[in-house]
């Protein structure tokens, strides 16, 4: 974007009241202190939460109250993600109810615990479509929305999975890999048009982690301590574009791909081998696919 480099990086959220957010899986957990950080920062919200049949009350329901104690504006929706009208619906029920959107955060997801060799393909799928195509669902008119407006900040929530993998979560390490592409991909396309994608990988003790996480760790890693970071990012004064950060108990770290010099790999294995051991560590960013390809070639050249 134009102003990026006149922007205040230091600002959290300042600018944020009056703006619409659509926040997804936002009845509990991570979701919900997301919400309750914009709509504490003057932001009105359409909070998603799919029901389930064992709800005494509808969670998107009760984050809603939540919202409206604080003199907050907000209104429930409980599309399925899995559905893939749920995109539509909501940015339709944001125009409707408020008039614009702003914002998006993409947050429902699912995770499983189980070894490849032992998964089924379809409940590899489940997983796979829960959180890489709901989170095309709802991007597709929402980020049009946003691109034929030429404003608004999109955060979708990833993973350490995402990045690094983890025994035990196949489906979910591939899906969320997968929606750090997809927004890296966006953001090249929102950029001349004044959108802004980025990924967040949250460290937070919620219904999916508690059982993972050490005792000790559970109280400090609370979604709230998230929160903050999301706000950031979705208001005007934040710079970033196609960052993924990893944030939780108040601390945040930026990851990205990193590759290394190349050097000659030679025509044999033996040359190959002997190549992979003169190989130095990782230590360049690239702005994009085709940007990587053209120093790598560059490298061929000379």
């Amino acid at each position: 974007m134009a102003d990026n480099g006149e922007r205040e990086a230091g600002s959290l959220g300042g600018d944020l009241a009056g703006r619409v957010a659509i926040v997804t899986g936002a009845g509990k957990g991570l979701g919900r202190a997301y919400a309750l950080e914009l709509a504490m920062r003057g932001v009105r919200l359409v909070v998603n939460n799919r029901c389930h049949t064992t709800d005494s009350v509808r969670s998107a329901d009760a984050v809603v109250g939540e919202i409206e104690a604080m003199g907050g504006e907000a209104v429930a929706d409980y599309s399925d993600a899995a559905d893939p009208g749920c995109g539509e619906q909501l940015l339709s029920l944001a125009l409707e109810q408020f008039g614009r959107l702003d914002i998006v955060i993409a947050n429902a997801g699912v995770s499983e615990a189980a070894s490849f060799h032992k998964q089924s393909l379809d409940e590899f799928r489940r997983v796979v479509e829960i959180n890489l195509m709901g989170t095309a669902h709802l991007l597709h008119p929402t980020f049009a929305h946003l691109y034929r407006q030429r404003s608004g900040a999109i955060v979708v929530s990833s993973s350490a999975a995402g990045l690094y993998g983890e025994h035990g979560l196949p489906a979910y390490s591939a899906s969320k890999a997968a929606v750090i592409g997809l927004c890296q991909a966006l953001a090249l396309e929102g950029a001349p048009h004044g959108v802004r994608v980025n990924t967040i990988a949250p460290f937070a003790n919620t219904a999916m982690t508690r059982d993972s996480l050490p005792p000790a760790l559970r109280e400090s890693l609370s979604p709230a301590a998230v929160a903050p970071v999301v706000a950031w990012l979705v208001s005007h004064s934040c710079p970033l574009n196609g960052e993924t950060l990893i944030a939780g108990g108040g601390n945040m770290a930026r990851a990205r791909p990193l590759l290394s010099a190349a050097v000659t790999a030679g025509s044999t294995p033996v040359e190959v081998a002997a190549a992979w051991s003169r190989l130095p560590p990782p230590d360049r960013d690239s702005a994009s696919a085709v940007a990587m390809f053209k120093a790598f070639a560059g490298s061929i050249q000379s």
